[in-house]
């Protein structure tokens, strides 16, 4: 769990969120919406991913 909350790359990924938040907020609700929110989820996978990969590779070593 330690890897994923000292990594940068989830961070980033994680506050990016607040944007779709404001906007989901403020913003019109309509399919523009829907796809920034499935844009952010796949960034957030993406992220938690890269992080799993890498420890699982230097766990070969």
């Amino acid at each position: 769990m330690r890897k994923f909350l000292f990594s940068p790359g989830v961070w980033s990924a994680v506050f990016g969120g607040v944007g779709v938040a404001r906007t989901a907020k403020n913003g019109p609700r309509d399919w523009r919406l829907i796809l920034q929110v499935v844009v952010w989820g796949a960034t957030v996978v993406l992220a938690v991913d890269a992080v799993r990969q890498r420890s699982l590779e230097s766990e070969d070593y």
